[in-house]
């Protein structure tokens, strides 16, 4: 780390922002005026495809404290968020923020405190969910809830985003992994370090459109599952475990029925059901084995997380 670094830097990828880039801007200078830290903003553009370049060029214009990592294309958040990390120049922390403006900038003091405190990571935790769908959080709570049951060891804490403020000794802990299907939350919390809540009520979209539909979720949440729990592989084991008792007990009752009553012709229906049965068990646990085995693909290639166009750094260095 440069003995000219500022001390925090705030990481904000976007994708499609260019709407709520300035209001943002402005609002994040107005919570960070008084924090009594020399700070820098890493704006992130994940290959967008509208303005959002140029609207980051003209805020690095306007404040030496900008700087801009354009990415070559869109390799997505959770990539963005990682390029974002590694070019972060802050010395003592690193905050982790959306641009949309649900995540309120004005928390980041609250955040700051609570790392003052000796914590290593300050999480910010959802009190609400506004602008969001009776669906979306339903979902969003079943998933953590499922998360804290397959996790394993790693302890991803409800009703939390990729939100939060990092140590640096917790940051260069996080960038030493480099998968390449990355679940940030789950990464978060791996690291472990000492960590504290601070609790918070999101704000809905400022301005454009939500990047993530509930296809998008599914898949996420299929990512986040599968790259810390070896869990779903199991389902196999249980369920041919269950077929063959059940295989066992219908065997059992088939000569009982010989003995007692001859052998009539079995029946069409139940000998398709049967088959269909095994048939969707079998299909099912080799799409499991095939999401695994595609990601192991993924990592033995050995690629670049991603690849960047430009890198202006703050203060024009």
């Amino acid at each position: 780390m440069s003995a000219n670094a500022p001390a925090l830097s705030i990481v904000v990828p976007a994708y499609n922002e260019q709407e709520v880039l300035p209001e943002f801007h402005r609002r994040l200078a107005g919570a960070l005026a008084e924090v009594g830290l020399s700070w820098e903003v890493c704006y992130v553009n994940d290959g967008s495809r509208d303005t959002t370049l140029q609207v980051m060029l003209g805020l690095q214009a306007q404040d030496s404290r900008v700087a801009v990592v354009n990415l070559s294309r869109n390799f997505g958040k959770e990539i963005a968020l990682t390029a974002g990390l590694d070019h972060a120049r802050g010395s003592e922390a690193v905050v982790v923020i959306d641009a949309d403006l649900q995540d309120p900038p004005e928390v980041i003091p609250q955040l700051i405190a609570a790392w003052r405190q000796g914590f290593d990571v300050a999480y910010a935790q959802r009190n609400t969910r506004q602008g969001e769908s009776w669906a979306k959080k339903l979902t969003a709570a079943a998933f953590y809830r499922v998360m804290q049951h397959v996790g394993g060891k790693v302890d991803l804490p409800p009703d939390t985003g990729d939100f939060r403020l990092l140590s640096r000794r917790a940051v260069d802990a996080l960038l030493q992994l480099r998968e390449q299907h990355r679940f940030m939350k789950g990464l978060f919390a791996w690291i472990g370090f000492p960590a504290i809540a601070v609790r918070y009520d999101r704000a809905p979209r400022a301005a454009g459109t939500t990047k993530w539909n509930y296809w998008k979720l599914w898949n996420f949440s299929l990512e986040g599952i599968t790259s810390f729990t070896g869990a779903p592989l199991k389902v196999g084991t249980y369920a041919g475990l269950l077929t063959a008792l059940g295989a066992l007990v219908y065997l059992a009752q088939l000569i009982v029925r010989t003995v007692l009553f001859g052998n009539p012709v079995a029946g069409y229906p139940s000998l398709l059901a049967a088959v269909l049965f095994l048939g969707g068990v079998q299909m099912m646990m080799l799409g499991i084995i095939g999401e695994y085995l595609g990601r192991v693909f993924n990592e033995t290639k050995g690629r670049p997380l991603y690849l960047i166009e430009r890198h202006i750094p703050s203060g024009g260095r």
